[in-house]
């Protein structure tokens, strides 16, 4: 069965976003849906949703479609709702009123604990506000769902929960789902749609075969567009050489042929299709100006508590060393960022040591948290270069625009870019910073795929030491180098994060 028709669809804001998308999605669908930040991902869910206009084509819908959109902000007037009725107001009054059964189980179903389900949204994380929208949306009973990046704030295990609830859906429920999150891609889907501004690609794989394969197509264009347009020279130079001899002779003969040559030579130019290049959200750059030292932090035993002083674990006596990329593991709440904060604290410290950790005086840190706390709202980015570094306003808004962030951004206060915008800002800081240490808490939360292989490049190329924490599985597979794991109030180092990653996958 055919739940949406898509019909030369095409979509220009200030720039053209996608175009000439035709697409059916049909029951046992389980498409991911990738493109850059800023690239269309949201607006066509939008218009998936019937909430929002194409610019150009059709879209047809099955009789009676009821479309459920997951999307990625929380509304405000829910804020102050509990759990329990900020899905309960998702029904109409009158469903509300006989059906209210129906939310507990819809919590049940996507293992929502009794004791989060009085307390209000704003009073709980971003992972089990995301939880809520999607169970407003599943209470609702919709034939399809449109996911808008919904792994979002959540943790490893509430990650896993969703994709074997996702795989758990009835295969006449078919599922678009808009992410960064390249190994919940591969967990979740068997279609793959490459959003871009024309030549859209859709490939009947989940996302890492779907890319080689587009991989594979771009490369196979590039070499068909090289191949076509040397013939077309070719054609046009023995034009040109027939057509002198034509003159000199004249020969109505070689002047049709001379005019021939030249239309050949014009429709393979006008059929000609250069390879697709993406439209980058900027370079991402790091640095590492390095050190002598070979120790550059230890931690002697040191124990993690939390804010109100109840003890987590104790890390043992360990030691990081230059180029030691560790990924640090551990369940939420077990105080991965706890130990992130300590270790910003000592390196902060003018003594360089705090509670057992002690730092090498050559130390220069390069530290972004998940909240990109280390940004003023209120300042631009022009200001946040000017504040930390001197450079000259000129030099400051190239490094800017070549970072992704454009002349109308520069001097728009950060509150009002986007998550990723702000995310690459952060980034060039880093950069600009010169760091040999790199302290980074969920660093992929708010790029997108670009970013993030930009970043897992960056720090293998610069061979940078960091310690890190990451709910991505793709990042941490392809920067760690080493792995510590909290388990039972002890911190210990393993050789791979993939028993981690399978037990948080039992335990979702």
């Amino acid at each position: 069965m055919t739940f949406i028709t898509l019909r030369s669809l095409g979509v220009t804001r200030s720039a053209v976003l996608f175009s000439n998308l035709t697409l059916s999605v049909n029951a046992e669908d389980r498409i991911g849906l990738v493109a850059a930040n800023g690239a269309g991902k949201s607006t066509l869910l939008h218009c998936l949703a019937g909430t929002a206009e194409a610019t150009a084509g059709e879209i047809t819908r099955a009789r009676g479609l009821t479309v459920g959109h997951v999307e990625q902000e929380v509304p405000s007037d829910l804020l102050d709702l509990s759990f329990h009725d900020a899905v309960l107001r998702a029904l109409s009054p009158d469903r509300a009123e006989s059906e209210s059964w129906r939310v507990d189980l819809v919590l049940e179903e996507l293992e929502v604990p009794e004791e989060l389900r009085p307390r209000p949204l704003k009073a709980l994380s971003g992972g089990w506000q995301r939880m809520a929208m999607l169970a407003r949306v599943w209470v609702t009973e919709p034939d399809m769902l449109l996911l808008d990046e919904p792994t979002n704030h959540l943790d490893l295990g509430r990650i896993a929960a969703l994709e074997q609830w996702l795989k758990a859906l009835p295969r006449t429920v078919p599922l678009i789902v808009a992410s960064h999150d390249r190994a919940f891609l591969d967990g979740v889907t068997n279609r793959t749609l490459f959003l871009r501004p024309d030549q859209s690609q859709i490939f009947d794989l989940p996302y890492s075969r779907a890319r080689r394969a587009l991989d594979e197509a771009d490369a196979a264009q590039a070499r068909r567009y090289e191949r076509d347009m040397k013939t077309a020279g070719q054609l046009r130079r023995q034009a040109a050489k027939l057509n002198n001899i034509g003159i000199n002779s004249g020969s109505d003969l070689l002047v049709v042929k001379t005019k021939q040559l030249k239309e050949r030579a014009e429709r393979l130019e006008s059929a000609a299709k250069p390879a697709h290049r993406e439209r980058s959200s900027g370079v991402l750059k790091l640095a590492n100006r390095g050190t002598h030292a070979k120790a550059l932090i230890t931690l002697d035993d040191v124990e993690v508590r939390t804010p109100d002083g109840r003890a987590l674990y104790r890390t043992g006596k360990l030691f990081l060393h230059q180029g030691d990329r560790v990924v640090l593991l551990g369940a939420n709440g077990a105080g991965k960022s706890r130990l992130i904060a300590h270790v910003h604290e000592a390196i902060e410290a003018d003594d360089r040591g705090d509670n057992g950790i002690r730092v090498t005086p050559s130390l220069v840190l390069g530290y972004a948290d998940q909240t990109l706390g280390t940004l003023r709202e209120a300042e631009t980015p022009l200001d946040t270069l000017g504040r930390r570094f001197d450079i000259a306003e000129q030099k400051a808004r190239g490094l800017l625009a070549a970072a992704g962030i454009g002349i109308d951004l520069q001097e728009r206060p950060l509150g009002r870019l986007s998550g990723g915008q702000r995310a690459r800002l952060v980034m060039l800081v880093l950069r600009l910073t010169n760091p040999n240490f790199y302290l980074l808490d969920e660093p992929t939360n708010h790029l997108d795929i670009e970013g993030q292989e930009a970043l897992e490049r960056e720090l293998l190329a610069h061979q940078a030491s960091c310690l890190l924490v990451s709910h991505d599985r793709s990042f941490v597979r392809a920067v760690g180098n080493r792995f510590w794991v909290i388990d039972r109030k002890r911190l210990l180092e393993v050789e791979s994060p993939e028993p981690f990653f399978a037990a948080a996958a039992a335990v979702g």
